[in-house]
């Protein structure tokens, strides 16, 4: 595959190579220009969604789907569901990457499709509420995990739990700052510890149903509650933890051979996420009644506890790194979401993941990104964009307080937009300003911009 030119990647800077007929150069002018490097295979592009949509959703969203639909039945069919429509989603997002092979996703459809505006608020809902709220609600299951075993009486001290979430995100950070081939095999390994964990709950579980742990499933659908806010709602939890099927068309521009790998990354991904979580469900009634489920706050744990009490402290660690990984591949993927925006002038110079840790209900953050998340498909097909409507509609009738606040977010974006992106005839004095700062943070992080067209000696 013919190199594009140099790449740079968090302060790396390598020569282009000259094809056979090309001038011969000398050390003294050789063209140099910064770029991405194309270095992510179909085996990396695998693990980084698998390693994104496995994150703590599989060990939260039992119970947010439990507690909506009341019903064992009830709950295993809305997780198929969510994984159908997030299937049928990311086969969307798996055309329009391989027609379309640039780096951030919905970002770059809508651009063309509609225009600089609407545009700029998809990215203002992935900056406001998506990304930070993600990583925010992660960082929280993160602490609440790693902290469990020494506050088995009592729930945590939500400090400390905001310290330790707080930690985990700034290291993270650095190390996607640091080289993007650190961030790509921290997640190769994370995908592996997570799915061993979950190996572990699938074998456990079918063991307890081949000695009679169908309990739970006879008159599954007895208690269940159908309503539409109910089913809205629970719609949600599921939806979170399948998030991530659309992440790897930010990393487009790194990825070897989109046209063939991008499909068939989010293909592979889907049907392994889809059939693990499934089994991973069954598997968890088959040893918990939905009451203990519901009473627990790290349903994983009380599933070990349940089981294999003499090995149950290995369970948070393999979680709690498996929640990092969702983590560490959202940072992966958002980074270059808000990169390409900021390339089209159109990024906002704030940071707000350690301000959504101030809310101390995890399901809360779940369901106004869930939220978000509806938002964002009207550029997909007509079937996903009605669905994702009436979903919306149905929560904003449901969750009237988590819904104001993220619409008051998302319309916070347009001044933003006006004073940033339409106002185009600002003050010198402001834009030198504004260019000096961005100097000063490029060589604080050893940071410069890509390069298009233009070589530099």
């Amino acid at each position: 595959m013919k190199k594009s030119g140099d790449t740079h990647v968090n302060g790396e800077i390598t020569p282009e190579n000259n094809s056979d007929d090309s001038p011969k150069t000398t050390s003294n002018d050789i063209t140099k220009k910064v770029q991405l490097k194309k270095e992510i295979n179909l085996f990396n592009a695998v693990c980084i969604i698998v390693g994104i949509i496995i994150g703590s959703g599989i060990f939260v969203s039992p119970v947010g789907i439990l507690q909506n639909v009341k019903s064992v039945g009830m709950s295993c069919v809305m997780w198929t569901v969510t994984g159908v429509f997030s299937t049928l989603c990311a086969l969307c997002f798996a055309e329009l990457g391989a027609s379309i092979p640039e780096s951030g996703g919905e970002y770059i459809y809508i651009k063309r499709a509609f225009g600089d505006f609407p545009a700029f608020l998809a990215l203002w809902i992935n900056f406001v509420i998506i990304c930070p709220v993600n990583i925010a609600a992660s960082s929280l299951v993160f602490a609440t995990y790693i902290l469990r075993p020494l506050y088995q009486d009592c729930e945590p001290p939500i400090t400390s739990m905001r310290l330790l979430a707080a930690t985990i995100i700034m290291i993270l950070i650095a190390i996607n700052c640091v080289n993007v081939k650190w961030a790509t095999k921290v997640q190769v390994v994370i995908t592996a510890s997570k799915l061993i964990a979950l190996v572990l709950i699938i074998v456990i579980g079918f063991v307890y149903l081949a000695k009679d742990g169908t309990e739970n499933f006879k008159d599954s659908f007895l208690t269940s509650d159908y309503s539409a806010g109910a089913l809205a709602i629970s719609f949600y939890s599921g939806f979170w933890a399948f998030g991530g099927w659309s992440y790897l068309n930010f990393l487009t521009d790194e990825l070897i051979e989109p046209h063939k790998n991008l499909p068939r990354a989010i293909i592979i991904s889907m049907v392994i996420v889809t059939s693990i979580y499934l089994i991973t469900n069954v598997s968890y009634f088959c040893v918990l009644s939905p009451t203990q489920m519901i009473a627990s706050s790290a349903v994983a744990v009380t599933f070990a506890e349940h089981t294999v009490s003499v090995i149950a402290w290995i369970f948070p660690i393999l979680i709690a790194v498996s929640v990092v990984g969702g983590m560490n591949g959202t940072s992966l993927s958002m980074s270059r979401l808000f990169f390409v925006g900021a390339e089209n002038n159109h990024l906002p110079r704030l940071i707000l993941t350690l301000i959504m840790q101030s809310f101390e209900e995890i399901f809360y953050l779940i369901e106004m990104m869930g939220f978000g998340f509806a938002i964002l498909p009207i550029a997909l097909p007509i079937v996903m964009f009605f669905l994702s409507v009436a979903i919306l509609a149905l929560t904003i009738k449901q969750k009237q307080s988590e819904s104001l606040l993220a619409l008051a977010l998302m319309a916070m974006g347009i001044p933003i937009y006006i004073i940033g992106v339409a106002w185009s005839k600002k003050p010198k004095s402001f834009t030198r300003s504004v260019d000096y700062l961005t100097r000063i943070i490029q060589k604080i992080l050893l940071l410069v911009p890509q390069d298009k067209d233009t070589a530099w000696d």
